[in-house]
């Protein structure tokens, strides 16, 4: 079984005893395995005959390489199954009462990665702030903490409103996890505030602001604002 940093125990736990387990976990700056030496270790272990397990947080297929590791297997002439799994951005949102959608508020959804947001593209920004963000919209940013300065300008840039509302969900759906709420213009701030070397969402939108009333996951652990 290889699996990720960001899979808890409880769910390692449930694997069989005699299962080898293979960390392959990465995180900003600091991968504990490349991407090709994953690829190497799942073929080597089909190669013996082994049923491999692929385990990772999330879903594999939104920004966590499962396609790229399917055409490694497909290319090998090995046999695979997908079991889809629940995403940062579903899982974070519902844990803390954030509607994606809603009738009043949000009419479109659009998930991005947040390295690309220092990029760009023909001396331009490589992603459409304008058109991902704004009334009736929500923008979903994955791996976007370390980038919020970038973020914040990109979207002042194309004309979004600094008021418009901002969360960012911590260790989204563990006993740990923490919503901190702000705008656009507090970015920054937003970000100063997630403890160090946590993995955060964040959920740019006026359905961000739903999270003071409906976050019933942190209930003895308020709501926090930064400033």
């Amino acid at each position: 079984m290889l699996h990720d940093r960001l899979v808890p125990d409880e769910i390692l736990d449930l694997a069989r005893r005699d299962a080898d387990r293979i960390y392959v976990g990465k995180k900003a700056g600091n991968h504990h395995r490349t991407q090709q030496e994953i690829h190497q270790i799942m073929l080597a272990e089909a190669a013996r005959g082994r049923c491999v397990v692929r385990l990772k947080g999330g879903d594999a297929f939104i920004f966590g390489r499962g396609g790229e590791e399917l055409e490694v297997l497909r290319d090998a002439g090995i046999e695979y199954e997908v079991v889809p799994g629940v995403t940062a951005a579903t899982g974070c949102a519902a844990y803390s009462g954030i509607p994606l959608t809603h009738r009043e508020h949000a009419q479109s959804l659009t998930f991005v990665t947040g390295h690309q947001a220092s990029s760009t593209r023909n001396g331009s920004q490589s992603i459409d702030w304008a058109g991902i963000a704004g009334p009736g919209k929500t923008a979903v940013i994955y791996m976007g903490t370390s980038q919020a300065i970038a973020i914040r300008q990109g979207l002042l840039d194309a004309g979004i409103a600094p008021g418009l509302p901002v969360a960012l969900v911590v260790d989204g759906t563990r006993d740990t996890q923490q919503t901190i709420t702000g705008t656009v213009e507090s970015l920054p701030s937003i970000a100063r505030e997630a403890p160090n070397g946590k993995p955060g969402l964040l959920i740019v939108g006026q359905v961000a602001a739903l999270a003071a009333q409906f976050n019933w996951f942190e209930t003895l652990n308020p709501v926090r604002t930064a400033a």
